[in-house]
C-alpha cells in the first residue's frame, strides 16, 4: 500500500493486521527457517538491543539483518535501569539461556540523535544528545556489574544511531577521562569488509574475535543501508521519514514484525512507571496529527505479550496483555482526553514460535 500514513485509520489497521499475518507466514516458511538456522550456525553470538521507543529506530532494517535474530528491548529514550525488577529478570533469563547454549551475548546499548536538527533527536532526553550518551554509559556500567567486566560472555557495546541517515556510531571503551574513541559508519560507506574489520579490531581490542566477526555483518549491512538512504535523499524520497510520523502506540513485547520504520512508538513493559512513556508517546501522536504528518481521524493502541507454551503460559499472556491495554488506555484518557476520543484499541498475544499475532 503506498504511503500507509495517509490512509483512513480503518484501512491502516487492516493493513497492519495483514502485515502481521504476512510476517508470520514468511517467518515460518521453510526457506526463512533454514536461513535463520544457517545464520545462527555461522554466527554464534546472540545479539540484543536496548533502544528508544522511537519508530524511526529500526536496527534490523538499518543493518539488513534478517527478522527475528536481534532481541529488542525498548523504552522511552532508551532509558533503562537494570535494577528494574521485570527488566532485570527478562535480561538475565535471556543471557542465561544463550550462555547455556554455548553462545556469547552482544548487548547493543543505543542512543539516537539527528545531525540535521536537534529537535528531531530524542524527546525522552529533551533533545540533549550528550545526556542520552551519558545514560548509555551508566547502563554499560550496570551490565558489567551484573555480568562481569572481562566481557568474555557478555559484551556491552555503546552505539549511536543518527536518524537522518540511519547511520550507526560505535563507541570504544571509555578512557580515564571518560571519553572514548568512535567509529562512525557515516564516514565509511566505501570501506571494504577488511577495512572495517581492521578498524573494529583497533577500536574494541577486548571484544572476543568471534564476537567481532559476528558484529561485522551488521556493520557492513549498515554501510549498505546508509548508501541507499543517501540515494533516497538525493531523490528527495525520504524527507518525511526523518520526522516523527508514527500513528500507533505499541505496549508490551513481540513487535519485531513491525519492520516498517516510523510506524509505531513501542513501549516495553519494563519501567516501574509505565505511565510516563505512555504519556510521552501519546503526546507525540497528538503532535503528529496537529502537524499534519498523519491524518487526525484516529490512532491505534496495540498491547501484545508473547507466549512460548500453550495452556498456562498463553493464559497468563492474555491477562498481562489485557492489563497493559487497559492501563495504557486509562493513561491516555487521563492525559490526552481529546486524543483518546480517536483511540482504537487492540489486545493480542504473540505465539513466539511462529511469531503469529493473535488478537482477542
Amino acid at each position: 500500500m503506498p504511503d500507509t500514513h495517509r490512509r483512513p485509520i480503518a484501512e491502516r489497521i487492516d493493513w497492519l493486521m495483514d502485515l502481521a499475518r504476512r510476517h508470520s507466514d514468511a517467518f515460518c516458511s521453510p526457506e526463512a527457517t533454514l536461513a535463520r538456522e544457517r545464520y545462527l550456525g555461522q554466527h554464534k553470538t546472540a545479539i540484543a538491543v536496548l533502544k528508544c521507543m522511537d519508530g524511526r529506530i529500526n536496527i534490523p532494517v538499518a543493518t539488513n539483518t534478517p527478522a527475528g535474530l536481534l532481541m529488542p528491548f525498548r523504552n522511552l529514550g532508551g532509558m533503562f535501569d537494570l535494577g528494574w525488577p521485570h527488566l532485570g529478570e527478562v535480561l538475565q533469563h535471556h543471557v542465561l539461556r544463550m550462555t547455556g547454549q554455548g553462545r556469547r551475548v552482544l548487548l547493543l546499548i543505543t542512543y539516537h540523535y539527528s545531525k540535521g536538527d536537534p529537535k528531531r533527536g530524542c524527546a525522552g532526553f529533551h533533545y540533549n544528545q550528550q545526556a542520552a550518551l551519558d545514560h548509555t554509559w551508566q547502563i554499560r556500567a550496570q551490565v558489567e556489574r551484573i555480568f562481569g567486566r572481562a566481557h568474555e560472555s557478555v559484551y556491552p557495546l555503546v552505539c549511536g544511531f543518527e536518524t537522518d541517515e540511519d547511520a550507526m556510531t560505535i563507541h570504544g571503551a571509555p578512557g580515564l577521562d571518560g571519553s572514548s574513541q568512535t567509529l562512525s559508519l557515516a564516514d565509511g560507506v566505501h570501506w571494504t569488509g577488511q577495512e572495517l574489520q581492521d578498524r573494529l579490531a583497533v577500536l574494541l581490542p577486548d571484544m572476543p574475535k568471534a564476537m567481532q566477526a559476528d558484529l561485522l555483518p551488521l556493520l557492513m549491512g549498515n554501510l549498505t543501508h546508509i548508501a541507499q538512504v543517501r540515494a533516497q535523499n538525493a531523490r528527495h524520497e525520504r524527507l518525511l521519514d526523518i520526522e516523527h510520523r508514527e500513528w500507533m502506540i505499541c505496549l508490551g513485547r513481540g513487535f519485531d514484525w513491525l519492520h516498517t520504520p516510523n510506524l509505531a512508538l513501542i513501549v516495553g513493559p519494563y519501567s516501574p512507571d509505565l505511565s510516563h512513556p505512555i504519556e510521552t508517546a501519546s503526546t507525540i501522536i497528538a503532535q503528529n496529527m496537529q502537524a499534519g504528518r498523519i491524518p487526525d481521524d484516529g490512532f491505534l493502541l496495540l498491547a501484545s505479550v508473547p507466549y512460548e507454551e500453550l495452556g498456562v503460559d498463553r493464559a497468563r499472556a492474555e491477562l498481562k496483555a489485557e492489563f497493559l491495554s487497559n492501563f495504557a488506555a486509562q493513561v491516555i484518557r487521563s492525559k490526552q482526553p481529546a486524543l483518546a476520543a480517536k483511540m482504537h484499541v487492540k489486545t493480542a498475544v504473540l505465539d513466539w514460535r511462529s511469531r503469529r499475532l493473535e488478537t482477542f
